[in-house]
Order: C-alpha cells, then sequence, then structure tokens
C-alpha cells in the first residue's frame, strides 16, 4: 500500500463536496504540473498536454512524442465528478412549528436513511450579476448548518420492522428556529460569498457530510469517506494522467470526466452527450486529422470506464453472485454484464487483465445476481456513442450510494497502478 496515495485520495475527496469543485481541483492539480488550460470555446493550440473544463467536467489529454494521422488511437479513461446527494431548490426556504427548514430535491439513486441526523454542509456553485456582467462563483460552507432529524422510536415503534421516507416529506433539513422569510437562503449565499442579496441570481447548491475522511480498522486496512463513488475512480486517473512516462508514439492519452452520471448522463456534461465525441476529434485536430482519419481512429481506441464496484458484503451474502465475489483490497474489478449493462467484452476485459499483469497487480472480476437489477456505468454510454471498444471496471466499496462509503486501503494504489499501466500502454 502506498499510504501517501490513500492520504492523497481522502484529502481531495474532502476538498471536493461538489462535483465543481472536483472538476476545479483537477484541473488545478492538472495545470499545476504542466498541462495547458483552454476554455471549451477557444482554439485549442497544438500542445502535448491539454486540460479543459467547464462546470463539473474536465478533459485532459497527453499527446505521444509523435502523431501519425493514419494511425491515431485514443486511450481513454472516464470517470463522472458527480454524488447521490440532496439539492438545494430554487425557493427552498420554509418553516413549520417553530422550525426554519430548507427545501431539498432527491439527486440520483440516494440510500435516504444514511442522511438522517448527521452533520451537513452546503457547497456547490452561484451565478452573480456584478458590474462586469454574470459570472460563477465556488461555494463551500464546511461548518455544521443542517440536519435532517429522525423521528424519535418512541413515535414510531415499527421503525426497525422497515424505515419508509417520503423524500418531499421527511427529507427538508431543519437550519435553525423561528420564521423563515423568501429571500433568506438567498441572504445567506449572498453573505457567504461577499455580494449583495440582489446580486445573486441562481444556484446549484447541494447537502455534503462533514465528517472527514479516514482510515480505520484493525490494521488500517479500511478507508471511509463521502462520495467515494466516483472521487475514487476521478483521482486514480487524474494521479495516472499526471505521472505517466512518456506516451506511446500514435497515441493521445485522455481523461475525461463527466458529471449527470448518477441521474442518467443525458445533458451537456453527460457521457449522453456530444462533449466527449467532440472534444476527441477537436483533440486531434490539433495534429492536422482529418475527418475520416479521426473515424478510423476511434475504432483502435479504447476506453477504460471507471467506477465503483460492488464488494461483497458479510452481512448480506445471499444479495451477491456465488462465484463472483469481490473483496476489498483485491484489485481492481472487471464489471461484466451479458445485458450490457456494462460495457466489457471478452476482448476488452482479456486487455484490462493484461494491463493489470503488467503494473503487476492482482485483478477481479463481477457479475451480478441474475435476479437483481444491475446498475449501470458511463460506458455502455460510451460504446454506444463513439463505437470504440470499452472496459468497465473500479474498486470494490461497500455501502455505495450512501452518505458515507466504505472501501480498502490497498485498492486506490492498485487502481492507479493500472491506470498509469493503461494511460502508456503500446
Amino acid at each position: 500500500m502506498s499510504e501517501s496515495r490513500l492520504d492523497s485520495l481522502l484529502a481531495w475527496i474532502d476538498a471536493s463536496p461538489s462535483p465543481y469543485h472536483a472538476a476545479h481541483n483537477a484541473t488545478a492539480e492538472l495545470s499545476s504540473v504542466g498541462f495547458n488550460r483552454f476554455g471549451p470555446d477557444e482554439k485549442w493550440e497544438e500542445s502535448d498536454r491539454v486540460v479543459v473544463s467547464w462546470g463539473g467536467v474536465v478533459i485532459a489529454a497527453a499527446f505521444g512524442s509523435r502523431i501519425d494521422p493514419d494511425r491515431l488511437r485514443f486511450r481513454i479513461v472516464g470517470a463522472h465528478t458527480d454524488s447521490p446527494n440532496l439539492r438545494i431548490k430554487p425557493n427552498p426556504d420554509s418553516h413549520k412549528l417553530g422550525y426554519r427548514q430548507l427545501g431539498v430535491e432527491v439527486y440520483g439513486g440516494v440510500l435516504l436513511n444514511s442522511w438522517l441526523d448527521r452533520d451537513l454542509g452546503l457547497s456547490g456553485r452561484v451565478v452573480v450579476r456584478d458590474g462586469s456582467g454574470i459570472q460563477t462563483l465556488l461555494f463551500s460552507a464546511n461548518r455544521p448548518l443542517l440536519r435532517v432529524a429522525q423521528l424519535a422510536i418512541h413515535l414510531d415503534r415499527e421503525v426497525n420492522e422497515g424505515l419508509k421516507l417520503d423524500r418531499q416529506s421527511h427529507l427538508a433539513p431543519i437550519w435553525g428556529l423561528g420564521t423563515s422569510n423568501d429571500g433568506d437562503f438567498r441572504s445567506f449565499l449572498a453573505d457567504e460569498i461577499g455580494v449583495n442579496d440582489s446580486e445573486v441570481l441562481s444556484w446549484d447548491v447541494m447537502c455534503h457530510d462533514l465528517t472527514p475522511s479516514t482510515v480505520l480498522g484493525r490494521d488500517n486496512e479500511l478507508y471511509a469517506a463521502p462520495r467515494i463513488d466516483n472521487l475514487a475512480s476521478c483521482h486514480a486517473a487524474l494521479s495516472a494522467l499526471q505521472e505517466i512516462g512518456p506516451v506511446g508514439e500514435d497515441t493521445i492519452s485522455v481523461m475525461v470526466l463527466f458529471d449527470h452520471e448518477e441521474v442518467g448522463s443525458e445533458s451537456s456534461t453527460g457521457a449522453k452527450g456530444p462533449m466527449l465525441s467532440s472534444a476527441l476529434e477537436r483533440l486531434a485536430g490539433t495534429r492536422s486529422t482529418n475527418r475520416e482519419q479521426f473515424l478510423r481512429a476511434l475504432n483502435r481506441s479504447i476506453c477504460v470506464s471507471a467506477d465503483g464496484a460492488h464488494a461483497v458484503h458479510p452481512n448480506y451474502v445471499d444479495r451477491h453472485e456465488p462465484e463472483h465475489q469481490v473483496v476489498l483490497n483485491g484489485g481492481p474489478v472487471i464489471k461484466i454484464n451479458a445485458n450490457v449493462r456494462y460495457a466489457t467484452d471478452a476482448e476488452s476485459s482479456a486487455l484490462f487483465q493484461s494491463v493489470c499483469r503488467s503494473a503487476g497487480v492482482p485483478v477481479q472480476q463481477y457479475a451480478h445476481r441474475t435476479n437483481l437489477l444491475c446498475g449501470s456505468t458511463i460506458g455502455p454510454i460510451t460504446a454506444a456513442q463513439l463505437g470504440m471498444s470499452v472496459v468497465d471496471v473500479g474498486s470494490a466499496q461497500l455501502s455505495m450510494h450512501s452518505a458515507r462509503e466504505m472501501g480498502g486501503s490497498k485498492d486506490p494504489d492498485y487502481l492507479f497502478s493500472a491506470l498509469t499501466e493503461f494511460f502508456a500502454g503500446t
């Protein structure tokens, strides 16, 4: 285990409470090691290292020393910056029986009970009007502001027989006592970012758990953190792209961090949009590649879709496929589904197994129980959008989609090593 790798991951997760912070932090790190930053609407000049970011999205590329347009190929690692949470509504202010509350909307497949009785902060982005026009500001309040209070057992004696939460009625967090007025939350945001109330136009703000990420277990073999799905994959891809040596000839190594995966990827910054295809074509164009050469390049390219994988749960063994019981600290997990909920096929699986072998890390394979509905990733979307080979992989974890998840301490280093080898592969 690389303790520094794990420490870096935990610090990065804590510094990235929203997808916008994750994208900002990733871009800053890449810029600090020589990646040239461009805006999405700027001309991308010829450069060996490129990074582009907007919203919760990052696209970064490292070019081989020689690019022959007729032999061009991409090696892509894709992940996503968003995680399930509670997001603040546009008109959130309300009060009831002396309690001040905020209206929230559930984002993604949230384990609702995991958000109860936790100290919550707020983070995201705020759009303001100032003298020079409209600008977007990052916002983070890392202090206890909100709490979704659970009903006492004395008032619900059957709660341990099955907790049922109404998303509209039971999840509104308390953030004070007294009476709320329209505009109170807007005023709070204005004070936090140092502007006048009238300058705050809109926001994408969400709740986040305030408990710091930590190492745990008798021998420190585990870690717990919010947003492991999917910031662990983002961090591994980011670290790998920073630390790869020379990229193979005719190869462009690309990291793409999407937003909105947890709600289906159907947005301008999600995997179902044209963002990645357009970015790849623009990157190829910096090397005088024409349209026909670009389309041929897609057919000889491969993408690693990196997202969390389910470790076998010792208390719910019956929920797992008996012959595919993935373990923490067992190395990267190749995810396979006959109905293409994951994009892995025999050839892409074999290639990633070879990558892990070359990197000297163990590798596992996951299949979902046939009688349970399987989740999905950006993998099948990317394969369908671009027509390239894709393998779905990830690090094993427990409590996926909880406000606080758990992983194995060795796995961040294993995934980093595998992705580094993949990026630099010949």
